[in-house]
């Protein structure tokens, strides 16, 4: 059972690579990694560059609110996040 205190996180298994994911989206949109953390912040997201370095690299899982603001930066949904494939 949660507490309170509890943060739902989404955690990348079975070659779900969402920090690859939207790493590759960000820079298709030519947004720097410190933009983006400032983007988040400004969506309510408290994160540092060192964490979300950390999501991007896969070796920190997102929290929801992070893929809810994510989305709204990216101008995307959430199956673009978990599925995206860039084109060749």
């Amino acid at each position: 059972m949660k507490n309170e205190k509890s943060i739902d996180r989404v955690i990348q298994v079975n070659n779900v690579d969402i920090g690859k994911n939207i790493a590759d989206i960000r820079k298709a949109m030519h947004i720097k990694q410190t933009d983006m953390v400032a983007r988040l912040q400004t969506n309510g997201v408290d994160i540092s560059i060192y964490s979300y370095n950390r999501i991007e690299k896969g070796t920190q899982n997102p929290t929801v609110l992070f893929l809810h603001a994510c989305c709204r930066i990216l101008d995307c949904d959430m199956n673009t996040i978990f599925d995206y494939k860039p084109s060749i």
